[in-house]
């Protein structure tokens, strides 16, 4: 369906909402958002028009920079099938793109992983999520805040061989992640920086100052906030102090309720605001399968309920899906609308200077949610193209 109109639909923008609107999409773009009574009035019989439910809103794709994996796939399989899962399940959460991520592993897993996602745009399903490159999250971490990263492939930041991986991802890798003691004289970060990758703090026990010294060298961002990091300790304030104070960063939570507490989630919003924060879910292979025993990174995850973990108690990714994220962003903190598809989608969009994702307006990608208002994903268009649709959800044309 390559030329369709949305009638009737309250149109969700960071900047604001449009009750009563029809959004035109044509060859997988937003061609025109406006007034649906002007619509009507002029008419467009070559098109095909599709009326929208009373209780639905449109909002814009949601973009999860930090995802391993869904549906029994993981980014480390390093196998075409594995991706192609991750990018056709994702829509059914309102995502409609993604940054596939590593995870700290032997170097060769990391590199066969890294192949694989260059590979992968060739592959890219038309009703699938868009992977937009590579999020390198490890193996340049501290073990004192390793995590569910694995301890025995952690090591010192190195540019030569991060040069290597990026030439295997044939330039794909777009974010990284890594504790910045991990590189004492910041020669990967300034490397990355100029590069114009995202650099993010993470895994981390640097505390303050450190972290205000690697913000000026090129860290822009603060992985998973409060998770894997020095915290808020009234004498010696670490990276999650760093994160909520420091005005060069941004910073992304985890919001299901497990790896943060409801009341961490607001206090974190109420100091950065919706400009400065995303919303990302970290989610597992386990995601959208039963309880169980699972694989991460070659090391066994039981999981009950929405609480994955390793055997010594570890949180361990999470079971999370954007649209849960969304709505538990509203009930913790009680931001509008408005602010939650700023910190699912536009804060992303613009992290990564991408102009064509993270708003419905003309000219950007018909990247777009038919949300209800419970957070139900009612249907999700990729480009354009028809990607999800609620079973027992018909269209009315």
């Amino acid at each position: 369906m390559d030329d369709f109109i949305l009638r009737d639909v309250t149109v969700i923008n960071p900047d604001g909402r449009w009750e009563h609107a029809y959004v035109h999409v044509k060859n997988g773009v937003i061609a025109a958002v406006g007034d649906d009574q002007g619509v009507r009035a002029a008419g467009t019989p070559e098109t095909v028009e599709i009326e929208t439910g009373a209780d639905e809103v449109l909002v814009p794709g949601m973009i999860d920079v930090h995802i391993h994996g869904t549906n029994n796939a993981d980014v480390m399989d390093g196998t075409p099938e594995a991706l192609r899962n991750i990018s056709e399940t994702l829509p059914s959460e309102g995502t409609t793109s993604f940054l596939a991520t590593t995870i700290t592993q032997h170097n060769d897993a990391i590199t066969r992983a890294l192949e694989n996602a260059a590979a992968f745009p060739a592959d890219q399903p038309e009703a699938g999520a868009e992977m937009l490159g590579v999020h390198l999250e490890g193996p340049f971490f501290t073990a004192e805040k390793a995590g569910a990263q694995p301890k025995e492939h952690l090591q010192k930041a190195d540019p030569a061989l991060f040069q290597q991986w990026q030439e295997a991802a044939d330039g794909l890798i777009k974010w990284v992640s890594l504790a910045p003691e991990q590189d004492p004289d910041h020669a990967l970060i300034r490397y990355l920086s100029q590069c114009g990758i995202v650099t993010a703090a993470a895994h981390s026990d640097a505390g303050l100052e450190e972290v205000d010294q690697a913000a000026v060298d090129g860290v822009s961002h603060v992985t998973h906030l409060f998770n894997g990091m020095s915290g808020l300790h009234h004498r010696d304030p670490g990276l999650a102090s760093a994160a909520l104070l420091n005005k060069r960063l941004t910073t992304e939570v985890i919001a299901d309720g497990v790896h943060v507490h409801p009341a961490m989630v607001n206090m974190a919003f109420r100091l950065k605001g919706a400009a400065d924060m995303l919303l990302i879910t970290d989610s597992i292979r386990a995601k959208c399968l039963q309880n169980g025993t699972y694989d991460l990174g070659g090391q066994s995850v039981t999981v009950e309920g929405n609480r994955p973990y390793l055997e010594d108690g570890t949180i361990a990714g999470s079971m999370l899906k954007m649209n849960e994220a969304l709505r538990n962003m509203m009930d913790f903190t009680g931001c509008t609308l408005e602010e939650a598809v700023a910190v699912t989608s536009k804060n992303a969009a613009a992290k990564l200077g991408l102009t064509r994702k993270g708003t419905l307006h003309p000219g950007m990608d018909a990247d777009m949610v038919l949300l209800k208002r419970n957070g139900d994903v009612s249907r999700t268009w990729c480009r354009g193209t028809l990607a999800y649709q609620q079973e027992g959800t018909a269209w009315k044309s």
